[in-house]
């Protein structure tokens, strides 16, 4: 399974940094980073398709430890490793570093992380995970779908490479890449996580997030970081600002 992830990489060397995305999106959601990582970041790099997302395959049943499970195969394990993940990705960052999987992670920036969820979003979360796979007739109606779906409706435009990426073609008809199924991880368990966390943990949003409150995330007794002026996809809206993120743990 880990093999077959689809990723994007570049530099040498160590520390490696990971990147993971957040539900809906795709690796190439850090191709705006790619020119500031060859300055910025001293070793490798790489960004996944987390699975059920663009080119990566499937899972049978949508976990966090089943994603970090994936993510882990592409991980040296003796390599010194920073994981920086989006929403999803960040708490997929927060279970590799639980000590529970070969990859050994030395920090994790949770970028954008939902942490509080109510019962109404669960259920609807996993009314979607139940529903076959929309179909469109065109490109743009399914681009527009993938664009509200990933939250980077009004950032990138429709016919963005990263917007390929997260969609297919079947039998002339248009649908998004990630499998439904992935709104079935429910909500992670902040606290726990972070508790059992074997590596250095800071918690980071943009300033203007709805979907996470400064309170929130200063009630799990961790580090964070406030991006002034941006939102939940504070990564894609300003690379230059969420990069800064990796200053400390370089």
């Amino acid at each position: 399974m880990a093999a077959d992830l689809r990723v994007h990489e570049g530099g040498s060397g160590e520390p490696i940094l990971v990147l993971l995305h957040g539900l809906g999106a795709t690796g190439d959601v850090w191709e705006g980073w790619r020119p500031l990582l060859t300055g910025r970041w001293p070793g490798r790099w790489l960004a996944p398709d987390l699975p059920g997302h663009g080119g990566s395959p499937p899972l049978a049943v949508y976990t966090f430890d089943g994603f970090a499970a994936a993510v882990a195969g592409i991980i040296p394990p003796a390599a010194r490793t920073v994981v920086l993940g989006h929403s999803l990705g960040g708490v997929v960052g927060l279970a590799l570093a639980s000590g529970r999987f070969p990859a050994g992670v030395d920090a994790v920036i949770g970028l954008g992380i939902k942490v509080a969820w109510t019962g109404e979003e669960l259920d609807r979360a996993q009314a979607l995970a139940r529903r076959a796979p929309a179909m469109f007739a065109s490109r743009d109606e399914a681009a527009a779908r993938y664009l509200r779906v990933s939250g980077l409706a009004g950032l990138l435009p429709a016919g963005d490479a990263a917007v390929d990426a997260g969609l297919r073609e079947q039998d002339g008809h248009w649908r998004l890449a990630m499998d439904p199924g992935t709104f079935g991880a429910g909500a992670p368990d902040m606290a726990g996580l972070v508790a059992r966390s074997r590596a250095q943990v800071t918690l980071a949003r943009g300033e203007h997030d709805p979907m996470n409150t400064d309170e929130q995330l200063a009630r799990l007794g961790t580090e964070t970081v406030t991006l002034p002026g941006l939102g939940h996809n504070a990564h894609v809206e300003s690379p230059e600002a969420a990069i800064a993120l990796l200053d400390a743990v370089r």
